[in-house]
């Protein structure tokens, strides 16, 4: 490894080398992949809700405990445990029954998940029929850690067609050197147009925020996730946008000293500093989860642990419209008594379910 750290601040710095090094980079704006099931399944020709479900699914991990969580020691999952893994949550999507599915941590092609494609797993076990992904973290062969190929990312599925969807990246972290740089994560905004019935223009929005840096950048992902929205807005889609921020709402009382921190690849989490970044999206739209709500009730809002033996511990994971929300609707799906379900051997984040008024 301390050859490939002198010689990659080299190797990525020479032009075009990118195609036949490690296929690591990605183009500012560039088409997603787009996805269709096996079977399609009847889906609806006229609608006055929409059900929206966000969730982080984990590459399909359950609570596998990974090399990178804690003292873990997990660098891949047999066939069995994926399958089994995405199976359950196949069979917990049906029974939700959304409309639309935006989902984070999506492999597509990884050493880690057996080289399944979950994006299409997902679909064909479902009522689902289409689908658009974006990769979030693509390299050919990842030296380090046992990863070899990854490519993970973020997803859209739908019932109806999706006419178009695209990737737009968000800035990266530049306070890691060169080969870092070259070889992390990659993240952006995944937005498809649906042809949703009655809406004329109709996007979904999925992101996956930067968690480990202190250097601003997630502050300017969050920044470019409102322009993006307000872009849209002014051009008169109706768009509901989702995805785990990796940040706390506003009013958030506790901020760091987690109870499911524990040692680990990287430092315990502390938002402090952060605390109005999210004030722009909660203003300028209109949130699943209102501040209200969140200062009423908190724990209802808890969307993610490391450590399920802990419990949820903090919200991460958001749900935001143009549009307007179904009262009464919109929630957290953590167990039996909020959302029907228990999800917290799912993955680390819990579902959140919204539901959005569609004009006819």
């Amino acid at each position: 490894m301390t050859k490939l750290r002198i010689l990659l601040p080299l190797l990525v710095g020479l032009t075009g080398c990118d195609a036949w090094l490690f296929r690591a980079n990605f183009e500012d704006v560039e088409p997603a992949l787009l996805y269709k099931a096996a079977k399609l399944s009847e889906a609806p020709e006229s609608i006055s809700q929409l059900k929206v479900l966000n969730w982080n699914i984990k590459y399909g991990g359950a609570r596998l405990v990974f090399f990178w969580e804690c003292e873990g020691t997990r660098y891949s999952m047999t066939k069995a445990e994926v399958r089994g893994n995405l199976d359950a949550v196949a069979e917990f999507i049906r029974q939700v029954d959304p409309d639309v599915l935006i989902l984070q941590e999506v492999d597509r092609n990884s050493t880690r998940s057996v080289y399944i494609d979950q994006t299409q797993y997902l679909l064909d076990a479902t009522d689902l029929n289409y689908g658009a992904y974006a990769s979030q973290h693509r390299v050919d062969f990842l030296p380090s850690d046992g990863m070899g190929h990854v490519d993970f990312g973020n997803a859209i599925l739908t019932r109806w067609p999706i006419t178009k969807a695209t990737r737009i990246a968000l800035p990266l972290v530049e306070e890691y050197p060169a080969y870092y740089r070259y070889l992390y994560l990659k993240r952006h905004i995944l937005e498809a147009r649906i042809d949703v019935p009655g809406v004329d223009d109709f996007r979904a929005v999925n992101t996956h925020l930067e968690a480990f840096s202190d250097d601003g950048t997630k502050r300017e992902q969050i920044d470019q996730l409102q322009d993006e929205l307000t872009r849209m807005d002014k051009a008169g889609a109706l768009f509901v946008a989702s995805g785990d921020l990796n940040s706390l709402p506003p009013g958030t009382a506790k901020l760091k000293d987690f109870p499911d921190d524990c040692p680990g690849r990287f430092e315990p989490d502390d938002y402090s500093g952060e605390e109005d970044w999210l004030d722009g999206l909660f203003e300028n739209f209109s949130s699943a989860m209102s501040l209200e709500d969140v200062e009423n009730n908190p724990e209802a809002w808890f969307s993610y642990t490391g450590d399920p033996d802990e419990g949820l511990t903090r919200t991460l994971d958001y749900q935001f419209t143009n549009g307007t929300w179904v009262e009464g609707e919109s929630y957290v799906m953590q167990d039996d008594d909020q959302g029907g379900y228990t999800t917290l051997p799912l993955s680390d984040h819990a579902p959140v379910q919204a539901v959005l008024e569609v004009s006819q």
